[in-house]
């Protein structure tokens, strides 16, 4: 039988880095997102990739995908990410919810391997490091909290079906990405954005250290870790963390416009975690990646991507 990969959110911003690796990997690809990619963004003729619309979030949606497609593989993407919003949303309960369905219905068809994708806002952010096998979890929002329940209610399932029918699962937690594609109210494309314009960049004081990952690096992770056979939780991040008001910093001397970061013109949370980094030991030596793109080039990359971005923008509306 041939390898049959479902994918879900593949037309959001890490799906659409993810596909490409994908495609690398031999897979018959069929991705799901509410709304497929217009005709310049779809596959070409000769492709593997099938794009399918679906809103997973209506009940037994998941369960009639899995049915007409029987995928052997599934990479679940999809969830509530909107900036600003995604920490509290009634939406998170509706995806744990409609992810269970779509796991459940996964593994009734003998389904061989699964990874899903929660965050590194799962563990206890006090610790500072965080290591999937020795970091306590301490979820704090609605978010991180959905999270965590679907990663209960997978490593149960999954472990269970594992006994009968040798299927196996990952559980990806995400740190901080960052891109081409990214959402606009984000650091980066939001610092980006604003020197782009000719504005000053107004930024918090930024002295908090978080993990940043290349989006790139972050979808060539996710296919490896998918056609790999390691087992459990792996973070994926780089292993590094950076200020966030350095990063912006970046970000101005790359554009440069040094002096148009604004640090400590907004205020922010009182209670910022002072370090969040992911440990990726069993991300390097277990699946086998390490990052491919150094922050420097990753942030030239982003600004041209955005510089390109809005030249095409320009022209359309002349």
């Amino acid at each position: 039988m041939s390898e049959r990969l479902l994918v879900t959110g593949a037309s959001g911003f890490i799906g659409r880095h993810t596909l490409p690796y994908l495609e690398r990997q031999g897979f018959e690809i069929h991705a799901v997102c509410r709304t497929p990619p217009t005709s310049g963004a779809a596959a070409a003729p000769d492709s593997s990739l099938t794009w399918h619309a679906a809103d997973l979030l209506r009940p037994g949606t998941p369960s009639d995908l899995v049915d007409a497609l029987r995928p052997t593989h599934l990479l679940h993407l999809a969830w509530e990410a909107t900036p600003g919003r995604f920490w509290q949303s009634p939406d998170n309960e509706r995806w744990r919810v409609a992810s269970g369905e779509l796991l459940r219905a996964f593994l009734a068809h003998d389904g061989r391997r699964v990874v899903m994708t929660g965050s590194g806002a799962e563990y206890d952010w006090r610790v500072g490091r965080c290591d999937e096998r020795t970091t306590p979890l301490r979820p704090t929002t609605l978010y991180s909290r959905s999270k965590d329940a679907l990663r209960r209610e997978l490593e149960r399932l999954a472990g269970a079906a594992r006994v009968g029918s040798g299927a196996s699962w990952a559980w990806a937690r995400l740190f901080w990405q960052f891109g081409p594609g990214e959402a606009p109210g984000r650091l980066v494309p939001s610092v980006i954005g604003a020197l782009l314009e000719g504005r000053e960049a107004e930024c918090s004081a930024g002295l908090q250290r978080r993990d940043f990952l290349y989006v790139d690096d972050v979808g060539r992770a996710l296919a490896m870790l998918l056609h790999s056979e390691v087992e459990g939780c792996v973070n994926i991040g780089s292993g590094e963390a950076i200020a966030v008001g350095e990063l912006a910093r970046m970000i101005g001397a790359a554009m440069g416009a040094p002096d148009a970061i604004r640090l400590g013109a907004l205020e922010g949370p009182a209670d910022e975690a002072p370090l969040v980094v992911a440990a990726t030991e069993r991300l390097r030596s277990e699946v086998g990646f390490a990052p491919s793109w150094t922050l420097d080039r990753a942030i030239e990359a982003t600004i041209e991507a955005m510089r390109a971005e809005r030249a095409r923008r320009e022209t359309n509306e002349a």
